[in-house]
């Protein structure tokens, strides 16, 4: 009997599980959850599977194999789950039951008994009550550390005179910051009571007809995304962990989450991390082999670092709105968001996802670049420690994109290159590999 309300589980295949240390243990066919997505999501996600089932098939000829369970979120989960309401019935709903439509119960069961999933762009559905599917899958999940790599591919055209020297990872925090969602309406009674409060408890003075907002900030949130980021850092050989905060004028939430990352660093990994002041006080300034630099920077000085010193730092790890500008400007100097991936990873699981959103002028019209949710799914495979694959899928696109064989975000900027459909771009990639 189905564990599910309106989900089939595959009938081949096994459950990834995590062992007493908190490591995955991946069978050899695995059940991964998926999510089409809305708009062009479909389209991509249907490329990504076509080149993950190639690259899987070619590295391990049949010995390992990737048993793939449509799961629902979006439009088409309000087709299946929310079939009987018409869209005056949904306005006027609680934004919880509204939420459960959208992303089913059934959905997040299935991430969660089979720990690694991987989803298309998701549209959020019109209404009031909460700000987006995405931020939903992750807050109910516990997934506290956004991931996104930024590495230059050859052949990629790109803004930087030298794209090639980025080569880093944002560690973003999930939960809290701006995800936290706590914010009141200009002229509301709420933010009203609060502002009163404020002023004649507190002694501040903010202007009565102001909107407010609440930016919450935690040892308990900063320390395991700090923890997750330097295990990170010796598990890929990286040298550096760089904590970017505005902690110059927020010295309570965004100045503590610096001094946690320290803290976190300083009592977990004593003999193994290293300040930038230990750096040059003890080791006049050479990192000494097998230990990690942990340093920070002001948010608006690591803009210019990015652009001007890339090639300096290594791991990033910062609170939410930080990491979210940083990653899209990483994207930027690397080519776009057409190859940048990202995932969402917790203790108990991880969805990786395209990076971009719908698209929906473009769906339905083989157009698009399926690069962000293919990387991601490379993403989802180094997880995995399927890491012959991993490099199987890099050679190919790398030498995919030199052959000129690129989709229209690519090919506009290049000389006489015609651009190729998603599902051509999956062809070429798999031929290459």
């Amino acid at each position: 009997m189905t564990p599910y309300e309106k989900l089939t589980p595959p009938k081949d295949g096994e459950k990834i599980t995590i062992d007493d240390k908190g490591k995955l243990v991946v069978p050899d066919k695995p059940i991964i959850p998926y999510i089409a997505g809305d708009g062009i999501g479909p389209e991509v996600v249907e490329a990504m599977r076509a080149v993950v089932d190639a690259a899987v098939k070619k590295v391990y000829i049949g010995k390992k194999e990737i048993i793939w369970f449509e799961v629902f979120a979006g439009e088409k989960a309000r087709e299946i789950y929310a079939a009987d309401y018409s869209e005056e019935q949904l306005k006027k709903m609680d934004p919880k039951k509204i939420r459960d439509l959208f992303l089913p119960i059934d959905t997040l069961k299935a991430i969660t008994e089979h720990i690694v999933a991987i989803k298309g762009p998701l549209t959020t559905p019109i209404g009031g009550g909460f700000r987006s599917l995405n931020v939903a899958i992750r807050q109910r999940l516990d997934l506290y550390s956004c991931v996104r790599p930024a590495k230059h591919i050859k052949g990629v055209p790109a803004p930087v005179k030298h794209p090639e020297k980025v080569d880093m990872v944002i560690f973003r925090e999930n939960i809290e910051d701006v995800y936290s969602g706590i914010e009141f309406e200009p002229e509301s009674a709420d933010a009203k009571k609060l502002i009163k409060f404020l002023n004649d408890e507190l002694g501040t003075n903010v202007l009565m007809e102001s909107g407010i907002g609440i930016k919450p900030m935690s040892w308990a949130n900063t320390s395991r995304l700090v923890r997750m980021a330097i295990n990170y850092a010796f598990e890929k050989n990286y040298k550096s962990v760089t904590l970017v905060h505005k902690g110059n004028i927020m010295k309570f939430t965004e100045g503590k989450f610096k001094d946690w990352g320290y803290k976190l660093a300083a009592e977990e990994f004593p003999d193994t991390v290293i300040s930038e002041k230990d750096l040059w006080d003890n080791y006049d300034g050479k990192l000494p082999e097998g230990k990690i630099l942990i340093k920070d920077r002001i948010a608006d000085s690591m803009f210019q670092q990015i652009l001007l010193r890339p090639d300096e730092y290594d791991i990033l790890a910062l609170p939410n709105l930080n990491g979210d500008y940083i990653s899209d400007a990483l994207a930027a100097q690397i080519g776009g968001l057409g190859f940048a991936p990202g995932g969402n990873i917790g203790d108990k699981a991880a969805v990786f996802e395209a990076t971009h959103g719908t698209a929906p002028k473009h769906a339905g019209k083989n157009k698009v670049n399926p690069g962000s949710v293919i990387f991601s799914a490379v993403m989802m495979l180094d997880y995995m420690s399927w890491v012959e694959a991993v490099e199987m899928i890099n050679k190919a696109i790398e030498k995919t994109v030199l052959q000129k064989k690129v989709t229209y975000d690519i090919a506009r900027q290049l000389k006489d290159v015609k651009p190729i459909g998603t599902s051509d771009f999956a062809e070429a990639i798999i031929s290459n590999m």
